[in-house]
């Protein structure tokens, strides 16, 4: 049996009593770690972080709290190996985890280098000048921004285990606020190790970053109107959390990121001979296959002329055809396996439903081209257009 993934909750590393649920390998099925949160306190967590994350954190200046983010960063980035070789479980290859790990890193950097560009060396930022409200001038007014004595929770899609994490934790941090950190138990083993780095090197000040591995149990209702909740994946669960009386009652602060409708359009004057015919292909099969699609930026639509449509699939035929789709250790592969079997079987299911009102035009309508990977172990899925 592998190894049961820890929580950090409370200042200390917490063990379920449980063996935990299976998290396998995307490309060859293999275990690779079990989770499960079975008997953690999130009251402790939400007390832990309110009463010794928060006033570390507010006891900072900007500029501090800058400093602090950027030499997390560099922290990161000197690690960024062992990260490397962990991801590729997730179904990601280089080129994948390059996007996960150093733009989460790269984020980190960026979010340090605003707080000192941006913001005061101060704990309050002035909103704009003094408001006279007094004829004489005796009595004045000035509004000013300063931290919330709150807890910022974020609920992580299994797409980017780290970049997910560092995007949210970066400005949460700036402004003064302790995170809690819920991945999607699928990759929280790469999320997990990721932290656990970062609690080693003692940067963050304790309480500002905690874990939470396995389910949130009743998180939500801990929170009170000085949280607030960022939450990335499906607009049903998202509706799930809209719908909590914290959130519809209670001033707790709900930010989604859910399910996104993005497109590319090819222009009606663009030629196939034309440069932008080309940019416009190579661009559609690079948002296929990084990530194997699994990217909220990543387009679901291609909307062509009628006229092109013919040239425009066949393109794009070629290109995806020249893509190896396999197991990431492989540095032939171009796309590797989605992030877990169940992944795999809910984009099936949606194929099947898109086919009832559309045609598969590229691959195999059940994707079960040959891939380079054990396909009845791995979550490999070919690229399909509809």
């Amino acid at each position: 049996m592998s190894a049961l993934l820890e929580s950090y909750a409370a200042g200390r590393w917490f063990r379920a009593a449980d063996d935990g649920a299976p998290l396998l390998d995307a490309a060859t099925g293999e275990e690779v770690a079990r989770v499960s949160s079975r008997g953690l306190d999130v009251s402790a967590m939400v007390r832990h972080a309110r009463e010794t994350g928060g006033p570390a954190l507010r006891s900072l200046t900007f500029h501090e709290r800058a400093a602090l983010l950027k030499a997390l960063a560099k922290h990161l980035m000197a690690g960024k190996e062992e990260l490397y070789a962990l991801s590729v479980r997730t179904g990601a290859t280089a080129a994948d985890t390059a996007i996960d790990v150093d733009g989460g890193v790269g984020t980190l950097f960026g979010y340090a280098s605003k707080g000192v560009r941006e913001l005061p060396n101060d704990t309050v930022v002035l909103d704009g000048g003094l408001e006279r409200l007094s004829k004489g001038g005796t009595f004045v007014g000035q509004h000013v921004y300063t931290s919330r004595p709150g807890v910022a929770v974020q609920i992580n899609a299994f797409n980017f285990p780290v970049w997910g994490m560092l995007e949210k934790l970066a400005p949460a941090f700036l402004a003064g606020l302790p995170s809690i950190v819920k991945p999607a138990s699928q990759t929280a083993y790469l999320t997990e190790l990721t932290v656990r780095r970062i609690i080693e090197s003692r940067i963050l000040p304790e309480g500002a970053l905690q874990l939470i591995a396995g389910g949130a149990g009743g998180l939500l209702g801990e929170l009170t109107v000085q949280d607030s909740v960022a939450f990335t994946g499906s607009a049903h669960t998202a509706g799930v959390l809209r719908r909590h009386p914290n959130v519809l009652d209670g001033g707790v602060v709900l930010g989604v990121e859910a399910d996104s409708l993005n497109c590319s359009i090819l222009g009606p004057d663009v030629r196939p001979e034309d440069p932008e015919f080309d940019l416009f292909v190579r661009g559609v099969a690079t948002e296929m296959t990084v990530k194997a699609g699994q990217k909220c930026t990543a387009i679901r639509r291609v909307l062509v002329p009628a006229a092109a449509a013919d040239r425009v699939i066949e393109a794009l035929a070629a290109r995806l055809a020249k893509v190896t789709v396999g197991d990431p250790r492989n540095p032939g592969v171009r796309m590797g396996a989605l992030a877990s079997l169940g992944q795999r079987d809910e984009v099936g299911k949606a194929v099947e439903a898109l086919r009832a009102n559309a045609e598969v035009v590229i691959g195999d309508p059940r994707g079960a081209a040959p891939v380079d990977g054990d396909p009845a172990r791995g979550a490999f899925m070919t690229p399909r257009v509809l």
